[in-house]
């Protein structure tokens, strides 16, 4: 299979296509597994009746399991969007991280696994050209439906090392803004939102999203002064802003 050399071994799964005509990996998207062993995800990765796949799963040993060929559409995010692209698996590249996840009170990814995360996705990044803002969680491009890869995540240890973004909110936080200004920010990071009255219920599942991922200690759905100066200073970060 094509992909990465730092690759273990090998289980293919049947549960892929060709990519959309013209798409081609522009993220990579992390999961957790949310199963009791690496072994039981692969094989359900594996499994032809559960119509599910991804390209890598990395077990809480480090080691590395290439289940697709980066070439093709493995079947990781579902229904999601990010940034107007509602065909997330066509474009993305996804690795599932072993993990049983919220069942069990979300536990510690070991350090070994989160080494070896960062050493795979560094190498997919430098290959397909990918920069730190193009790795997302699975929370990112499915708020509300999924919640993986969970606040245990280290995102900060991922982003020491050029892998996505973290972005903390400095100890005077900026005043609180309307929900339209949030509306409008989220859109304008990638979370496809909308500045209607309809949307409120859209908007409080967004912001949870983005506190599980950036300030996990607290995750409430409120618009407060942190969340509202996280999600600034994370479009501020961005290229062209």
């Amino acid at each position: 299979m094509k992909g990465s050399s730092l690759v273990d071994r090998y289980q293919e799964s049947p549960n892929f296509e060709m990519r959309a005509e013209g798409k081609s990996p522009q993220l990579l998207i992390l999961h957790y597994t949310g199963m009791a062993t690496g072994q039981a995800a692969v094989n359900w990765l594996c499994n032809p009746e559960s119509r599910v796949s991804c390209h890598y799963l990395v077990d809480v040993d480090g080691k590395i399991v290439q289940i697709v060929d980066e070439e093709y559409r493995a079947w990781h995010a579902g229904t999601s969007s990010w940034q107007g692209e509602i065909d997330i698996n066509s474009t993305s590249i996804g690795i599932e991280i072993q993990n049983i996840g919220h069942s069990a009170g979300c536990p510690v990814f070991p350090d070994v696994q989160m080494q070896r995360v960062a050493e795979l996705s560094l190498d997919i990044m430098q290959r397909h050209g990918l920069s730190p803002h193009h790795v997302l969680g699975h929370s990112d491009v499915a708020p509300g439906r999924k919640i993986d890869p969970g606040e245990a995540f280290d995102w900060k240890f991922l982003a020491q090392q050029g892998i996505g973004q973290m972005i903390s909110a400095p100890a005077e936080a900026t005043s609180i803004a309307s929900v339209a200004d949030v509306q409008t920010l989220l859109n304008a990071l990638g979370y496809g939102m909308t500045s209607t009255q309809e949307s409120i219920d859209r908007t409080r599942i967004v912001i949870e999203a983005v506190q599980r991922r950036y300030r996990s200690l607290r995750v409430d759905g409120k618009i407060d002064g942190e969340t509202t100066d996280i999600v600034r200073r994370l479009l501020a970060s961005l290229p062209n802003h």
